[in-house]
């Protein structure tokens, strides 16, 4: 048993095609939207990805400038594969169409929690990508990834987790939210998505993201723009996390 999945996205966004390649087909692009470390290296056709100890390789399976970027891992034993395809449409007036695409294979019986995990976590990656091309595009972020206690219990975890933040418990994009955190800047943004198992924070110049991590650990995956400390940042979102979620 297992399951086969493709579910594509898109969105038009006030960027060049430039921009929107720099964000999709670089390393320190890659960087300002999604989760941890990442290097596309052009040489060798791979991108590089690399997250709580979890080190993945994909190879490039397209390459196309400005119009297509695509890449896989290989099949597991199992079956078990993901791929992901970039489609770039420039429009009038410096706006640009960009469609994504992730499609692949869940072995096992189980494989519904995973998809589960999979998708909503997709959908907030995905919105802040839109949110990164439209507020920060052309800029680089800093990367900062901490995890936090195991939750056994969400409901009560997500209640904590947005009462933090002073929104409702079933937040809207545009919904203010404030967080202090010791040994960081006061946080002031608004919501730019959420669902069930993620929320995204977008601020003048940070988006700040909290994931119910598929394991179990709720997870914090930021994106700090301008000056930064990584490891002092990351320190305190972990010191952040295991006191609130303890």
């Amino acid at each position: 048993m297992g399951h086969e999945f493709s579910k594509a996205d898109e969105v038009e966004v006030d960027a060049t095609p430039e921009q929107v390649w720099q964000a999709i087909a670089t390393g320190p692009g890659i960087d300002s939207w999604f989760m941890g470390r990442n290097e596309v290296d052009t040489e060798q056709g791979a991108v590089r990805m690399s997250f709580g100890g979890y080190q993945p390789e994909h190879k490039v399976t397209a390459w196309e400038p400005l119009h297509r970027f695509a890449y896989r891992s290989d099949d597991a034993p199992n079956g078990r594969f993901i791929a992901y395809e970039f489609l770039i449409e420039g429009r009038d007036r410096s706006s640009t169409v960009l469609r994504m695409a992730a499609s692949g294979f869940l072995p096992g019986d189980d494989w519904e929690a995973e998809y589960d995990a999979m998708t909503k976590g997709g959908a907030l990656f995905f919105a802040t990508l839109a949110t990164y091309l439209r507020h920060f595009a052309g800029r680089t972020a800093v990367p900062v990834t901490a995890f936090g206690p195991m939750i056994t219990d969400w409901d009560s975890a997500w209640a904590t987790l947005t009462k933090a933040l002073g929104l409702a418990t079933i937040p809207r994009p545009g919904d203010r939210a404030h967080l202090d955190v010791e040994g960081l800047e006061p946080i002031d943004g608004e919501v730019y998505f959420a669902n069930a198992d993620t929320l995204g924070v977008r601020t003048g110049d940070a988006l700040y993201r909290f994931i119910k991590g598929f394991a179990g650990p709720i997870i914090a995956g930021h994106h700090l723009f301008g000056q930064a400390d990584e490891g002092a940042a990351e320190r305190a979102w972990q010191a952040w996390l295991t006191t609130t979620f303890a």
